[in-house]
């Protein structure tokens, strides 16, 4: 190839070798996997000495035989190791680029993308990524594996510098601009003194580099603005614990935990397949008790690869004991509680309060309102301390709501640094005041639903100003804080607040007919049956009786259960002289009777209960006749009496429309519903099928607004059973299957008919 320069020899050999096989760039890139505008720049000379698996990937391309490769190859070494003038890039021993691990897992997407803003970055502005997370997500080996990966692309060279932005005192600007100054070949005594003008020599010399740059653990956007390149060819990769949100123009890499396959993958590259194999189901286990979190995976691996002969199993029976987890997750200087230290030791002191209080918050997710209670802060500073743990991935925000929620491995450091720092008297505390106020709150919220409500309870919401509003936000408020809240009443149980526990649990009374498939329904009215008997109130005592068998019965599908709790409710009843709880508990019992095939002795009951309920002038006196009729009806259609039944629900539909005292509008239009339910099944049952669709779509209509699911989903499934019989099977169909998922997921005993209806439709349509 004669006499040419080092610094074209590469580009004009390539561009020779192309011509003579006919291929365009574009042929050539989608031969070789490199990019168009990376080979452009090979054949034009700016990029003069490609790495060894550049130049393999374009001999294959290029199909070139063993000679001629050898022959690129060797016009790039020339170009990669000839002589640089002061100011070009050189290899720096602080600065290159750290061991890649071998065992490297998941991650494609993320690499998969920055390896398209690689192939996009352009003269006019430098690339920047941001890597951020919580502790532990393998930012840094990612970023690592990015460089290699992406080392193709920018053969100026791949530098790796740490800002050390988790120690006490991060990397100066100002020093971290001069060893970058210095790997790129400037001379010590060029380097200016001030961090501005470093910082602008910085962004000249690298204007005409194709470089990558890792800046890896930065403490903050002061920190990385001016290590930036401006303009030129390049693609910075920044990692943080925070999110670093101040950073305009970026791209974002979020990584996110393992998936369980993923890290059981980890697992067997480093302990081998053949040791996962034996133990599959250990290895899963294994991965969830890490949390699927990178570094605590990698550190069972590591513990497991010291000890060949030590069975998975065994660890995960370390790991199962929350209070020795994060001791049994360490292998050497690897540890997850010093990765979670490093970020709580930079929080101020109100964020740390809020990690470690919140640790106390039942469920897996808690409000600023629940953070702001444990840490006894006002809501606004208790909802920005929040949102500094989330930027320091400490914590984890709702994309929809404002709420929180810890890793599992982050909420036993917050627990270990609640028992260090705060007293059991301090943590007794913000219980308790938690406990009281989300137990007024829960209150005032569920009175809403009540069906006499200016019988409601003696105190109000404790912050009317942040109260919710209506029925809707009431609702919303009661489904996301329904763990705290029920957390509270097992609190305000054990402290001796009896009278609160019956107070909520009343409360909550109608506003749990509306969301029957709550099991925790059970657990509440166990307790408000514990609270009554704590204070000897036997009235409350069947009140609460009642409640907990009607939950036995709807919500839990536990008939034995319900009929033992229904007559223990009758005879505190007919021993108090309580005709409404009698006729409660005798129409409780009666269902649970039904349930367990006892028909007729269930509706010799619920007769028995009309009678009772008879005369009754109160709203709940009213109320609980409606029940029992609906009810009454439902079980005569059920033995054949199909007309008797209609006769019965057309009373009940005639009391909805006109003669309940007060008319608590809500409540009546579902008791509307409910009847009319009822009539459209009594209508069927008589082979009216024509006439039966239009009550049962009333029915749907109203369950459906009012947010109902158990009562939508078995009237849709009345619904298509409707449909078929009409012979309307798309719309049957459509119904059904959508009755089916509904109800499997509600895990209603109907599911099993709903599938019996769609095998029936698919007999009749074959």
């Amino acid at each position: 190839m004669g006499a040419a320069a080092p610094a074209t020899e590469f580009g004009r050999l390539l561009l020779t070798l192309r011509t003579r096989a006919g291929l365009s760039q574009e042929r050539l890139s989608h031969a070789a996997g490199v990019s168009v505008r990376a080979l452009a720049d090979l054949e034009r000379g700016r990029s003069r000495g490609p790495q060894q698996r550049t130049v393999q990937a374009l001999a294959a391309g290029l199909g070139l035989d063993g000679d001629t490769a050898a022959e690129l190859e060797r016009a790039a070494r020339r170009g990669r190791t000839r002589p640089r003038p002061a100011a070009a890039p050189r290899a720096h021993s602080l600065l290159a680029l750290p061991r890649d691990v071998g065992d490297f897992v998941a991650r494609g997407p993320a690499l998969a993308r920055l390896l398209a803003l690689a192939e996009r970055t352009d003269a006019d502005r430098a690339a920047i990524s941001v890597v951020s997370g919580q502790p532990g997500l393998g930012k840094t080996a990612f970023a690592v594996r990015a460089a290699y990966h992406l080392a193709p692309h920018f053969p100026d060279g791949q530098l790796v510098l740490d800002l050390h932005g988790m120690d006490p005192a991060p990397t100066a600007v100002r020093d971290a601009l001069a060893s970058l100054l210095r790997a790129l070949g400037v001379a010590e005594h060029v380097i200016p003194a001030s961090t501005d003008e470093r910082s602008g020599l910085l962004r000249s010399v690298l204007h005409d580099r194709r470089l990558l740059l890792v800046l890896d653990n930065a403490a903050s956007e002061d920190q990385v603005r001016p290590l930036l390149p401006g303009a030129g060819r390049c693609l910075t990769i920044i990692t943080s614990r925070h999110a670093l949100a101040g950073l305009e123009s970026v791209h974002r890499s979020d990584l996110s935990l393992l998936r369980r396959e993923e890290a059981v993958e980890l697992l067997s590259r480093i302990v081998g397949p053949e040791r996962i194999r034996r133990e599959a189901q250990a290895a899963r286990d294994l991965a969830d008790l890490c949390g699927l979190l990178p570094l605590a995976v990698r550190i069972a691996g590591q513990r497991l690869a010291g000890r060949p002969h030590e069975r998975i199993g065994k660890l995960v029976a370390q790991l199962a004991q929350e209070s020795r987890r994060l001791d049994t997750l360490q292998a050497g200087d690897l540890q997850v509680r010093a990765a979670f230290a490093l970020s709580y030791r930079q929080l101020d002191p109100a964020a740390r309060t809020v990690l470690r209080r919140a640790s106390l918050a039942a469920g897996g997710e808690f409000s600023p309102e629940s953070a702001a209670l444990l840490a006894d802060l006002p809501v606004d500073e208790a909802a920005r301390c929040a949102e500094e743990l989330t930027d320091a991935g400490l914590l984890q925000s709702d994309a929809s709501a404002e709420r929180y929620r810890f890793h599992d491995l982050l909420k036993l450091f917050a627990t270990e640094q609640l028992a260090v720092e705060d007293s059991a008297e301090v943590s007794r505390a913000a219980l308790d005041r938690t406990a009281q106020w989300m137990l007024r709150r829960a209150t005032a919220a569920a009175l809403r639903f009540d069906a006499d409500p200016h019988e409601g309870l003696p105190y109000g919401d404790p912050d009317p100003a942040g109260a919710p509003a209506d029925r809707d936000q009431a609702r919303a408020w009661l489904e996301a804080e329904r763990a705290q809240w029920l957390a509270s009443l097992h609190h305000a149980q054990a402290g001796g607040h009896h009278q609160q526990v019956i107070d909520t649990a009343r409360a909550m009374h109608w506003f749990s007919d509306l969301n029957q498939h709550w099991e925790l329904w059970v657990e509440l009215f166990r307790q408000g049956v514990e609270a009554a008997r704590a204070l000897g109130s036997r009235q409350d005592e069947a009140v609460q009786l009642n409640f907990l068998a009607w939950s036995y019965n709807v919500c839990v599908h536990d008939p034995g259960a319900a009929l033992v709790t229904a007559d223990a409710a009758l005879a505190v009843a007919r021993e108090t002289g309580d005709r409404l709880q009698t006729g409660w508990a005798l129409g409780y019992g009666a269902a649970a009777l039904h349930r367990t095939g006892r028909a007729e002795e269930s509706i010799v009951r619920l007769r028995a209960a009309a009678d009772c309920l008879d005369g009754q002038t109160s709203v709940q006196g009213r109320l609980a006749e409606l029940t029992v009729l609906n009810t009454l009806g439902g079980y005569l259609r059920q033995s054949g009496s199909a007309g008797e039944a209609l006769a019965i629900h057309r009373r009940s539909e005639a009391i909805c429309q006109a003669e309940v005292p007060g008319r608590p509008t809500e409540l009546i239009t579902v008791y509307l519903a409910a009847a009319r339910q009822q009539i459209g099944n009594d209508l069927a049952a008589l082979g009216r099928w024509p006439e039966a669709e239009h009550p049962l779509q009333q029915a749907l209509d109203v369950f459906e607004t009012l947010n109902m699911a158990a009562w939508a989903e078995a009237t849709r499934l009345d619904l298509g059973i409707v449909l078929r019989r009409l012979a309307r099977y798309d719309e049957a169909r459509r119904t059904l299957l959508a009755a089916h998922e509904a109800l499997r997921e509600l895990n209603s005993p109907r599911q099993a008919e709903a599938m019996a209806e769609l095998r029936e439709l698919e007999v009749q349509t074959s």
